[in-house]
């Protein structure tokens, strides 16, 4: 008989109670100063990483290999036969790549790792439905065939106060970035097919963006019924002001804010707004 472990990374954005709800097997990415370093999520609270970046910007890096180790044979000890991973974006990080690597040293554990290609609420949203899967008793097999499936049919868009983090970081060219921030351009920030980032659209100003963002909802709902969730990270009022504005409109079958954890706000910076859809 199968009894199936999932796994998911701390990019997934979901919250403690849900974890714990679907018994959730987590590795944390790593928030790393000049003289430490933190667990995404568990050392380290949004707020906190917020409050930090005028002294310093951190970098990111992929959860420790000895941490993923342990968490293997955690889910070996408790007498789990199957695992299935659902990872942050390979374009983003290497998270996927060094569990693929370190599962091979657990050849009892069949592991099938899916690399969701995104991030956030829109990965985290994929986690929820192989949770639901596992309870219903579906099979490992089950599983893994329908999930390429979700992920085509899951969405993820933000827009943020200023680009200088994703510069900093890498993200985001610095002389296409600067132009942008000069003529005061809030570009709607999407995942490819590849998982990398792209440019979905542009406004001018903030105001136009989440208009933007309203418009983009507006498309979805139109052809599909769909669940939502509003990701913000340090902008909780406009997060909700726009829940008002939305969390009636036909064809939305759930709705909620979900804050962005530090990994993330390393490379948006305070102030993201954005939408993860998944469409029914």
């Amino acid at each position: 008989m199968q009894k199936i472990a999932l796994i998911t990374d701390s990019g997934c954005d979901l919250d403690t109670e849900v974890l714990n709800k679907y018994n959730m097997f987590f590795l944390p990415l790593r928030i790393i100063y000049k003289d430490n370093d933190y667990l995404d999520r568990l050392e380290i609270t949004p707020e906190e990483l917020y409050l930090s970046l005028e002294k310093e910007i951190p970098k990111t890096s992929l959860p420790d290999g000895q941490y993923i180790e342990n968490t293997l044979n955690q889910i070996e000890a408790q007498g789990y036969t199957h695992a299935i991973s659902i990872s942050i974006s390979s374009g983003l990080s290497g998270t996927a790549n060094s569990l693929r690597i370190i599962a091979e040293n657990h050849p009892n554990l069949k592991t099938y790792i899916f690399d969701s290609k995104t991030l956030s609420m829109p990965q985290g949203s994929i986690a929820l439905i192989a949770a639901e899967m596992i309870e219903s008793g579906s099979t490992f097999e089950d599983i893994i065939e329908v999930l390429p499936k979700i992920r085509e049919k899951t969405d993820g868009y933000f827009t943020l106060n200023t680009l200088d983090y994703l510069k900093k970081g890498g993200r985001i060219g610095k002389v296409s970035g600067t132009i942008g921030e000069m003529l005061n351009i809030k570009p709607i920030i999407s995942i490819n097919d590849d998982g990398i980032y792209f440019t979905h659209s542009k406004a001018r100003g903030r105001k136009q963006a989440i208009g933007k963002l309203r418009e983009i909802l507006d498309e979805h709902l139109s052809v599909a019924k769909c669940k939502v969730w509003i990701l913000q990270g340090g902008a909780l009022d406009e997060a909700k002001a726009f829940f008002e504005v939305v969390k009636d409109l036909p064809n939305i079958t759930h709705i909620s804010i979900s804050t962005i954890g530090p990994a993330l706000g390393v490379h948006a910076g305070p102030g993201l707004l954005g939408l993860a859809i998944q469409r029914d």
